[in-house]
């Protein structure tokens, strides 16, 4: 009877899980944004501050509930040895945030060929792109007028995924919400394509 009723209660509790890839280059703010979202949408979270983030070298984990469904983040490292082992992730994601640091204009060219590199694989065909123009509380830093025209210049290798280009502040937390949200709508209606993960193997 208990296993019963156990078995019942997992079942009402538990939530689809999906996972999502935080990718970009190094010093993008991808350890920040993760951060930032774990405080906006995990009652009670310690954020980390800012100070003590550092450097991701390998992989970091996060996860939050939203909207009735539990998102699995993986935050990987942008150091150019690094990049090679983002494709081992690829056929599990069912979404993808990338990471533009509009404060380092040096480096755009950089990130863009680690964009086009990254999104031509065919193991992440379909899957819901948000880039995140991040860094937008330094002055003078590249806006959405910006950095949109520049990641949308090879247009054929997005396809005909769901896409999106939003500006944020990983630091502040300005823009997380929307990006969140957008990101759960997209999944929710690519679930035909990308299911849920099993959640035996989770």
């Amino acid at each position: 009877m208990y296993t019963l009723l156990y078995g019942l209660y997992k079942y009402m509790v538990q939530k689809d899980e999906f996972c999502v890839l935080i990718l970009g280059l190094d010093n993008a703010g991808k350890t920040t944004y993760l951060e930032a979202a774990k405080t906006k949408f995990t009652k009670n979270y310690k954020e980390m501050h800012p100070s003590k983030i550092t450097t991701t070298v390998g992989l970091n984990i996060g996860k939050i509930d939203v909207a009735g469904i539990r998102l699995n983040f993986w935050d990987l490292g942008g150091q150019v040895e690094l990049q090679s082992l983002w494709d081992k992730y690829y056929a599990e994601s069912h979404a993808l945030i990338y990471i533009v640091d509009t404060s380092d204009r040096e480096r755009i060219p950089d990130s863009k060929e680690t964009f086009d590199k990254m999104i031509s694989s065919e193991s992440l065909t379909g899957v819901p792109l948000l880039v995140l123009a991040n860094k937008q509380d330094i002055p003078d830093c590249m806006g959405v007028r910006d950095v949109k025209p520049i990641f949308n210049k090879n247009a054929h290798l997005i396809g005909r995924r769901d896409c999106m280009v939003m500006p944020v502040s990983a630091l502040n937390g300005d823009g997380i919400n929307e990006g969140i949200m957008w990101l759960v709508d997209c999944i929710k209606r690519n679930i035909d394509i990308r299911p849920p993960r099993d959640q035996d193997n989770t």
